[in-house]
């Protein structure tokens, strides 16, 4: 590792104008590989500063979750300076990323076309619920886009209601395509020096995360439904009762299956012509079952894990979410890290991605709202921004004048930079040009 690194995204500047969950995320992951992101928020702040509980130290554990490694600063598009001042900084930034209703920021000047005009190197990345089309005005909160996707018909008992996932899926999965987007688009720049538009949707999001079950329908014609914790081509692949608790198994091929009743101690099952292949098993699951679970009832979840690891089978027990951080401890994951120094620093989630030369960093906290505002309108207005350095707030590309073509003279093979929002509720909802 090369001492000193800051990141492959280092220099980088993103214009931060989204909100909620799937634009922070996808700003968030960037700002870890060290791009400076600049949070700009109405004078109410972003909506999950408000969202409790939890909190730590006063502040909505859901907003420190997606909004380390950025600086904030407060502007009110409807005040001519402020709006001014936004204008300056997408002219200067590598990347912006938005989730207003679509068409919502041309009265300010800040669209993809206003702002291409004088920043053609600019990577403007655009998250909306339901595309710019026919579906413009529809809002996009991601509990909306489980249900439209099929999502929901597809979670939950057979016989029961349908449920949405535990988290904001659709979001998080529009994020992290918003910053595959703008990475793939900061390449192309890398080659031609030209910029683009990249736009992400919910819905598509959604259509491309169902795989196998989109797959059914679109290529085999298949409307697929819900089936509780099972899978619909692959058994066992599901929670089954241990001594203690439910163990998920997942034997999905024939040698997984041989060598789970190899230490279940039934070795004969394996070939039994009943189960010998999958299509067997799968189509014979109701006769298979109660053959497992009466072995794995005589010990305990933890106990099988131990075993059935040792053996290459894979299977884990079911945990809270105390359970899974102390998994990833056990495993050497490091799964918990502190967001900037001091007593501002704030203990967080590892970003996913490992680098053997350009480390991820988490320089700063969560911040503030208006934490950075000085600082930053300084800059913007043409003076200097005050701090020694990045980790005091000081914004990159301090010295890029107004309409200079970010990256324009970057040679081909320089970091590429990654691009932003989300969409889980895209501000679609909201009325044109509420900032």
């Amino acid at each position: 590792m090369a001492d000193g690194a800051r990141g492959p995204l280092d220099g980088l500047l993103v214009a931060d104008f989204s909100r909620i969950l799937a634009g922070p995320y996808a700003t968030m992951l960037l700002a870890d590989l060290g791009a400076d992101v600049v949070k700009v928020e109405g004078p109410a702040g972003d909506d999950t500063r408000t969202w409790t509980p939890p909190v730590r130290d006063g502040v909505s554990t859901y907003y420190l979750g997606v909004n380390r490694g950025k600086r904030s600063v407060v502007l009110d598009f409807r005040d001519p300076r402020d709006a001014r001042l936004a204008r300056e900084l997408a002219g200067r930034a590598d990347v912006v990323i938005e989730n207003f209703k679509p068409g919502g920021l041309a009265r300010y000047g800040l669209d993809h076309a206003s702002v291409s005009t004088g920043n053609p190197g600019v990577v403007y990345a655009s998250i909306s619920g339901f595309g710019t089309g026919a579906g413009r005005d529809v809002p996009g909160y991601d509990l909306m886009v489980q249900a439209i996707s099929g999502l929901m018909s597809l979670t939950g008992d057979p016989e029961g209601p349908a449920y949405r996932a535990g988290i904001s899926v659709f979001d998080v999965m529009a994020g992290n395509h918003a910053v595959i987007g703008i990475l793939a688009a900061l390449r192309h720049r890398d080659a031609t020096g030209r910029g683009q538009l990249v736009e992400v949707n919910l819905l598509s999001s959604a259509l491309t995360g169902l795989v196998n079950h989109s797959s059914a329908y679109a290529a085999g014609g298949t409307v697929p439904y819900r089936m509780g914790n099972a899978h619909p081509s692959v058994f066992p692949y599901e929670p089954l009762p241990t001594a203690d608790r439910d163990l998920i198994v997942t034997a999905a091929n024939d040698g997984q299956f041989r060598r789970l009743c190899e230490v279940l101690g039934i070795p004969g099952t394996a070939d039994d012509r009943r189960f010998r292949h999958n299509a067997d098993r799968t189509e014979r699951r109701e006769e298979l079952r109660p053959i497992l679970v009466e072995r794995l009832r005589t010990r305990g979840a933890l106990e099988w894990f131990e075993l059935l690891v040792a053996a290459g089978v894979p299977c884990g027990p079911i945990n809270t979410i105390e359970g899974g951080f102390a998994m990833a401890e056990r495993f050497g994951l490091d799964p918990v890290v502190e967001a900037g120094d001091g007593e501002r620093a704030v203990p967080t989630t590892r970003h996913p991605i490992r680098f053997s030369e350009t480390p991820a960093a988490y320089r700063l906290p969560p911040p503030a709202l208006d934490e950075h505002g000085e600082d930053v309108r300084k800059w913007l207005e043409g003076g200097e921004a005050a701090g020694a350095g990045r980790e005091s707030g000081e914004v990159a590309g301090a010295g890029r004048e107004s309409g200079e073509v970010a990256g324009a003279g970057r040679e081909s093979g320089e970091a590429a930079g990654v691009g932003r929002e989300s969409g889980a509720d895209v501000r679609a909802g909201r009325e044109s040009g509420d900032a």
